[in-house]
């Protein structure tokens, strides 16, 4: 009796490992067919296009990703007049119809492999540094490799346009406005306590330089 409840349990074991392997499978299958619509702006390894003003998405949380769509989609993100990117976004957001979708490509998208950006730019890393950990580190690591339990993005790997005009978007209330935003609250204040362009300037060469190669 004992022998043969032992291998039942066994049996059941092995049925729901097979059930959540396949579940897996299933739910990274379907999060790649949804991100063939993200491929023509972010590229089919997530690596971003500066020129569409496209990020790089590969390798960024999935908890992270999967907000930002939902904030597309509720209009959080991307409502301001001046936004015009932001709209285009919403818009595609609209298109993975439930969370359920949404859960699935930002789920695909973080599984890709992370960028490096390609060309750094210039700056005062010395300054950059200070600055960078005096104001950023707290939140999204001494490294620019992001903090989920704080809800905070990988930085290293996007390319300057988009991180200048992200953080020019949460200084000027473009971004980080709506009541149910509380991370971008957060980061539209701290946009306004950096004195000058080129400090941001300095903080971008410092990212730039995290995660590439030794």
């Amino acid at each position: 009796m004992l022998i043969s409840q032992a291998r039942g349990i066994a049996i059941s074991s092995w049925i729901g490992t097979l059930l959540l392997m396949y579940s897996a499978s299933a739910f990274s299958a379907d999060g790649e067919k949804l991100f063939a619509q993200c491929v023509a702006c972010h590229g089919n390894k997530g690596e971003g296009n500066a020129t569409l003003n496209a990020p790089a998405i590969a390798g960024q949380d999935a908890a992270y990703l999967e907000r930002q769509l939902l904030n597309y989609r509720n209009r959080r993100r991307g409502a301001d007049k001046s936004d015009v990117l932001g709209a285009q976004m919403q818009a595609m957001a609209t298109t993975l119809g439930d969370d359920a979708a949404i859960a699935k490509v930002a789920s695909y998208a973080a599984s890709l492999p992370k960028t490096v950006s390609a060309a750094p730019a210039p700056g005062n890393l010395h300054n950059g540094n200070n600055l960078y950990q005096g104001k950023c580190g707290a939140c999204h690591g001494g490294k620019a490799e992001g903090n989920p339990a704080l809800k905070a993005p990988r930085l290293a790997g996007l390319d300057a346009a988009y991180i200048k005009r992200q953080f020019a978007h949460f200084r000027d209330g473009v971004r980080g406005t709506d009541p149910k935003d509380a991370p971008g609250r957060q980061m539209a204040m701290m946009a306004r306590t950096l004195p000058t362009e080129r400090d941001l300037d300095d903080i971008i060469a410092f990212i730039h330089r995290q995660g590439r190669p030794k």
